[in-house]
């Protein structure tokens, strides 16, 4: 009896599990570890009988001296451990690094003839490693143990390349080839101590004498990598079949919070053929809108999950859309006939199919297609109406009408009127254009979430919305003065700049004067006030939305804090935060209470 074999996990699995535990703690979520303890099930499973034939055969050994005693068939408890903290720390690993990645938008990216080369070249391959395996281990002696390995490993690698090939090809490599690379790596490293201190050994007549370095026999080496390769292999699959059934609600309209076996697989045995390629091709422009105009809100997107992270992105794309089909618009004419086109849109949108038809309207697909870019048009067909109030959508564009009220006349025009006169014309304003998406993005949240919700509690999570959506509404205006007096547009109240005997007109001349400097903290103050009076709804939240909204308005309320700061320069109308403290940011929002 001994304890050499359990002190090899006391000083690097468990420190390293939970390092990783603490690490990706403020993520996990049920289907989280739904994932986790299927993977571990299986991997416990499918190695128990192939490890204790290698035992039993004595291909490998474990001294007396060196292991606690218990056993399970031939196997030491200890190494019964290592499947389970291995598949543990890779899974983990595999899914911080994939937190950041929108799942859906890598479905069927290939093309058909793509897809079928990658398939039959994986295949080919990890067909030709099973038939090594298979005539090592017929030939025996030396080669048996890599041969073992390779006839153990091969046929499940081959099952799930089978499967999810497409998906494995199209995800980025810091989502599979890292987490298979960086574990297996460091496994090497504690294989090579544990076998130069003798903790467990492979007999010499088995293994082929090849060292990758010294110390570390070939046959090891690919034993990690094979077993890291299944356990992301095996991940992926799952996120395969769940990214199936959460993308497609047409060939999938109730998924459970914890899928069956049954319903993945019948995911992924599902024809790609039958897959809404615009579906897909119209979350994959979503996402590019968000990387590109949205920093603060991509990173929120990311802590987001299931169906309601895809119809949040796919509302964010609308309203991006729809605001920059105006603010582009080349006159106010132009601008106001793309308002028009969007009414249109939400009248067809909200009207039922039996008045369409007496009324003699166009379907919504015909609308979209006839009267708006090829560009913006996956944004307007895939908007979640059937989900949303049209309430906040009309107010939405009721904001955008403000917006055209700035006319864009030259600076000599003393006589020119602008709409934000006062604090109430603000906060109206603010409240049509951001207010209105924190309903709706709320509404989303209503209609996905698990946990029950009172009729009481959603208007009063409804009210508090609204108002942070007008906090955060502020924090734009503030950070944007120079980039809006560009354009001709202040959104500062007139009443405020009478105070400092200022007019618009002064601001769209200078618009980083002292005074417009003091406005600009004034403004920020006023944001920071409504924030204080909405943010203890944010704790009222449905449990698995709590966290992921708390990131995305502590993100970028960072924004007015760093504009806040004494001798901060706004750069190029923007103030950034940067990368890192954006993440603490995001970190300290999910860990807090």
């Amino acid at each position: 009896m001994g304890f050499e074999y359990a002190l090899v996990h006391l000083k690097y699995t468990i420190p390293l599990g939970i390092a990783l535990t603490i690490v990706y703690r403020p993520f996990l979520n049920r289907i989280d570890l739904f994932k986790i303890a299927f993977l571990i099930a299986i991997a416990v499973i499918s190695t128990i009988p192939w490890d204790s034939y290698l035992v039993r055969r004595k291909i490998w050994t474990y001294p007396p001296s060196v292991i606690i005693g218990p056993t399970l068939f031939s196997i030491p408890a200890e190494e019964v451990f290592f499947f389970i903290i291995q598949t543990y720390n890779t899974t983990l690993l595999y899914l911080l690094l994939n937190k950041p990645v929108f799942q859906p938008s890598y479905l069927a990216r290939k093309s058909q003839e793509e897809s079928i080369f990658y398939r039959n070249v994986g295949q080919t391959v990890l067909g030709a490693c099973v038939l090594a395996g298979g005539l090592l281990v017929w030939r025996g002696n030396e080669g048996t143990y890599l041969g073992l390995i390779l006839v153990w490993a091969g046929p499940f690698a081959l099952l799930l390349w089978s499967l999810s090939s497409d998906f494995l090809v199209n995800l980025p490599y810091t989502s599979t080839i890292a987490p298979i690379a960086i574990p297996t790596f460091y496994l090497w490293i504690v294989d090579t101590l544990a076998l130069r201190r003798g903790t467990w050994t492979i007999e010499s007549g088995t293994k082929l004498g090849i060292h990758v370095w010294d110390g570390l026999e070939i046959e090891e080496a690919v034993f990690f990598l094979a077993t890291n390769t299944l356990i992301v292999f095996g991940q992926a699959a799952f996120d395969h079949a769940l990214t199936i059934l959460l993308t497609f609600p047409r060939m999938f309209p109730n998924v459970p919070e914890l899928p069956s076996p049954v319903m993945l697989v019948q995911a992924l045995l599902t024809d790609p053929a039958k897959y809404d390629e615009e579906r897909v091709t119209g979350i994959r422009e979503a996402v590019s809108r968000l990387q590109k105009k949205s920093r603060s809100f991509h990173l929120a997107s990311s802590t987001f999950s299931g169906r309601l992270r895809v119809d949040l992105i796919l509302l964010y794309s609308f309203c991006r859309v729809a605001d920059d089909l105006v603010d582009n618009a080349p006159t106010e004419a132009k601008a106001r006939e793309w308002i028009g086109k969007l009414t249109h849109y939400l009248d067809l949108a909200y009207v039922s199919k039996e008045v369409r038809i007496i009324q003699k309207q166009p379907d919504l697909h015909s609308h979209v297609s006839e009267n708006f870019p090829e560009s913006s048009q996956s944004a307007l067909r895939l908007l979640p109406t059937h989900l949303l109030p049209f309430g906040p959508l009309y107010d939405l564009l009721e904001g955008f009408k403000t917006d055209l009220e700035f006319h864009n006349s030259k600076f000599s025009e003393k006589l020119r009127t602008f709409p934000i006169a006062n604090e109430h014309d603000l906060e109206v304003y603010s409240a049509r254009v951001a207010g209105t998406v924190a309903e709706l993005c709320l509404e989303l949240v209503f209609f996905h979430t698990y946990s029950p919700i009172t009729t009481a509690q959603r208007e009063h999570l409804l009210r508090s919305g609204s108002r942070m959506g007008i906090a955060l509404q502020y924090i734009n205006i503030a950070r944007d003065i120079a980039t809006d007096a560009a354009v001709g547009r202040v959104y500062l109240p007139t009443s405020w700049l009478k105070e400092f005997r200022l007019s618009p007109q002064d601001v769209l001349e200078n618009p980083e004067s002292n005074a417009i400097e003091k406005l600009r903290g004034r403004l920020l103050k006023k944001a920071f006030g409504v924030y204080e009076e909405a943010r203890f709804a944010l704790s009222e939240l449905p449990p698995d939305a709590r966290a992921p909204m708390r990131v995305a308005v502590e993100s970028y309320m960072e924004i007015g804090r760093v504009l806040q700061e004494k001798g901060y320069k706004v750069k190029e109308g923007k103030a950034t935060v940067p990368k890192l403290r954006r993440l603490k940011v995001a970190w300290k929002a999910l860990n807090e209470k």
